[in-house]
Order: structure tokens, then C-alpha cells, then sequence
């Protein structure tokens, strides 16, 4: 794909937390794209940049006004974009259909795609139902995240004036979306995405609402012949993992990463001083700094939020750590603001769904942020070796 403008085209990524707009750009990155995650709206430019910009709206843990107030200013913002990508989450958590509506309405796109399926993670669309692995979305444990829980799981719901479709509608969709419709796209494989994007034929007329699985299909159909160059940052000597997730799926990652010899773990306290001075004194090359395993009421959980990101600021600016792991997209955010820096660097995707760059600081610190929810049960342990051993073999 090529801009309008005969140039590489502009790619605008408009995320609802931190860790969707990093596994919302990352597979951009892989494709040969440069691209930058910002954590605030950017002052108005001459046109949309070249590359990837994706930005960070928070709008996931706002009032649902806010949510739409934000979405619609960005959608506005972008809305030169040769691909104008609104993420959303694949388990249908936040304010789904509201963000949509205002993504549309600001960038004035034609037709909508909606198509939220990622089939790496075991996310899929069937008959317009969103499961994960195998369950409905609002049955599964996502339904019962103390701060996003769950409720609905099919899309006819959220988008009642959507027309339906999936790979064999295929060839339906350019007259569709010729008429301005809002298709719900299911999609379980990562080849029906890849057919959904190959049959559009004019992908800037169309706001594109998904999640990584979308988004790493329309990398693949603009990847660029030559690829920007990123440098890959040198090893670790000290990696600091920070999970602020309390989906099982990483908590059963941070059992495993914990059991190792060479990790020191800390559960996080209302305290930030009784942290790092437990955390300093320890000499393990990798540092864990965790909240504890039983869910906490909301305003707990946020003091402890805010607690983890002074600790680590704390580290930071003592030298204690030279890169950051970061998972759940609340606490990375919280982390990120708290030590001043303005966005990410990406470097490239090591896994689906993970995003692995250079802040934007100071301090330059490499950083991996991953949603709460992805990844297998080594997905931990993996991301610190490759800190460690980057830039090597």
C-alpha cells in the first residue's frame, strides 16, 4: 500500500489503553514500518505523519462521555490517514460501540469493519460471537475482571444496524461498503482476516475497528519492501517485570517466573519505600515487582497502582534497573506517566501481542508491555531472556 500523497502511507492507531495500542502497532513495526506509541493526543500537524502513530487515549478506565469525547477528537485528528485503525479489546471489554460511533463521526469514514477476532490468542468470531477459547466472552473469566467485566458477547448487540458477514460474504464487502455499512465481520482463522483486508478496495475510505488480529492482517497487506531501521537495544543487566494484571493467565505466568533462582519477586504494599528497599538489597538479576494475588476493591487496587509506579520510579532513578516488562495496561500506563516519558520507540513484536521498544525519555530504557490476558504460561519468563540476550544471538 502506498499513500495517496505517493509517499508510505500514514497509519493512525487509536487505542483504548496502553498495552492495545502497543499490540495494536507492533505488527506494523514487523512489517518494515516505523512506528511510535504516544501516551497523550499530539498537537495538530501538517497532515498525517508517515509510519505509525499510535496513541493512547485511556479511554477504557473513563466515563463513558469522556470516552466518546476523546475517541471523536483523535478520530478527527487522524482522519487523514491512508489506515485509520480503531482497537478494540478482543474480549469486547470497555465502551465498545459508544467509541466506535465517535470514531466514525470524527474521522467521517464511509463504512465500518468491525472485526475484533484474534485467532493467535485463541479469540474468535463465530456466527458474530466473540469467544475465547471456545466460550463466549461473557462467560469466561473476563466477565469477571473486577474493574472491565464482560457482559455481552455478540456483536448484533453492539451494533444492532451492522450487516453481518464473513469469509464467504467476501465478495460482498466492496459493494457493502460502497453503500456505508457497518459490516460485523466474524472470522476464526488468521486467514479470514487476511481475506476481509484483500477484498476491500479502498481501505481509507473505512474506519477499521479490531483488535492485534486486524491489525497484524492489514501490516501484512502494506508491508513495506524495505523496512525502517530501529535499533535493537543491548542486554539487560538488571530487567524489572511489573505485573499489575490480575487475569489468571499472568498470574499463572508470574508463578513460573517466580519459582526461578535467578528472580527476586515483591508483593506490592501501599509503601513504595519498603519496596525498594526490599528490592535494592537483593543482588538476582531479575527483579519482580507484583500486586498481591487476591483482587482488591477498586480504590485499593489504584492506591497500589499508584505505590508500583513510585517504587519503580524509585529504581529508575536509583539505577537499580536498566528495562521494564510491563503487564496490564492500567499499571503501565500509571508506570510510564509517573517516570515523564512522552511515548515509545518500537523496535518490533516478539510475540503476538507484545510490544518491545525504547522510551521515549529520559529515561531510554528498553521496555516489553504485554496485555493481562495473552501469552502462554512461559510468555514471562521468555520476554526477560530476550532483555537479557538482545542484540546478541
Amino acid at each position: 500500500m502506498t499513500s495517496r500523497r505517493g509517499q508510505g502511507p500514514s497509519i493512525a492507531v487509536l487505542a483504548d489503553d496502553l498495552t492495545s495500542a502497543g499490540d495494536g502497532a507492533a505488527p506494523f513495526r514487523r512489517t518494515g514500518h516505523d512506528a511510535r506509541i504516544l501516551f497523550r493526543l499530539p498537537e495538530a500537524e501538517a497532515g498525517s505523519p508517515r509510519g505509525v502513530t499510535a496513541v493512547d487515549l485511556g479511554t477504557r478506565v473513563a466515563a463513558e462521555e469522556d470516552a466518546v469525547a476523546r475517541t471523536r477528537q483523535a478520530a478527527s485528528r487522524f482522519a487523514d490517514a491512508d489506515v485509520l485503525l480503531k482497537t478494540v479489546d478482543s474480549t469486547l471489554r470497555g465502551h465498545v460501540a459508544a467509541e466506535v460511533r465517535a470514531a466514525r463521526s470524527g474521522s467521517g469514514r464511509r463504512a465500518v469493519i468491525v472485526a475484533p477476532a484474534f485467532p493467535a490468542e485463541g479469540r474468535v468470531t463465530v456466527g458474530g460471537v466473540q469467544y475465547v477459547r471456545g466460550v463466549p466472552v461473557h462467560e469466561s473469566e473476563f466477565a469477571r475482571d473486577p474493574a472491565h467485566p464482560v457482559r455481552c458477547s455478540d456483536l448484533a448487540e453492539l451494533f444492532p444496524d451492522a450487516v453481518p458477514a464473513g469469509p464467504d460474504q467476501a465478495a460482498e464487502l466492496p459493494r457493502l461498503l460502497g453503500a456505508g455499512a457497518v459490516v460485523a465481520y466474524s472470522a476464526q482463522r488468521d486467514a479470514d482476516l487476511d481475506l476481509l483486508v484483500a477484498s476491500v478496495p479502498d481501505p481509507d475510505e473505512v474506519l477499521w475497528v479490531g483488535s492485534p488480529g486486524l491489525a497484524a492482517a492489514l501490516a501484512r497487506h502494506c508491508a513495506r519492501a524495505v523496512a525502517a531501521h530501529q535499533p535493537v537495544p543491548g542486554p539487560a543487566r538488571r530487567p524489572l517485570v511489573v505485573v499489575g494484571s490480575a487475569n489468571p493467565a499472568t498470574r499463572r505466568q508470574l508463578d513460573l517466573l517466580c519459582d526461578r533462582a535467578d528472580v527476586r519477586a515483591v508483593a506490592a504494599t501501599e509503601d513504595p519505600a519498603a519496596v525498594v528497599a526490599e528490592l535494592s538489597g537483593t543482588t538476582a538479576p531479575v527483579l519482580v515487582l507484583h500486586t498481591p494475588d487476591e483482587r482488591r476493591p477498586r480504590d485499593t487496587a489504584l492506591a497500589l497502582g499508584r505505590s508500583m509506579a513510585d517504587a519503580v520510579r524509585k529504581l529508575v532513578e536509583e539505577d537499580r534497573v536498566d528495562a521494564l516488562v510491563l503487564t496490564g495496561g492500567e499499571t503501565a500506563a500509571e508506570v510510564l506517566d509517573v517516570l515523564g516519558v512522552t511515548g515509545i520507540g518500537l523496535a518490533d513484536e516478539p510475540e503476538p501481542g507484545v510490544a518491545h521498544g525504547t522510551l521515549l525519555g529520559p529515561p531510554s530504557l528498553p521496555v516489553l508491555i504485554k496485555a493481562g490476558g495473552f501469552g502462554d504460561v512461559n510468555t514471562l519468563v521468555r520476554l526477560c531472556r530476550l532483555l537479557r540476550r538482545q542484540g546478541g544471538s
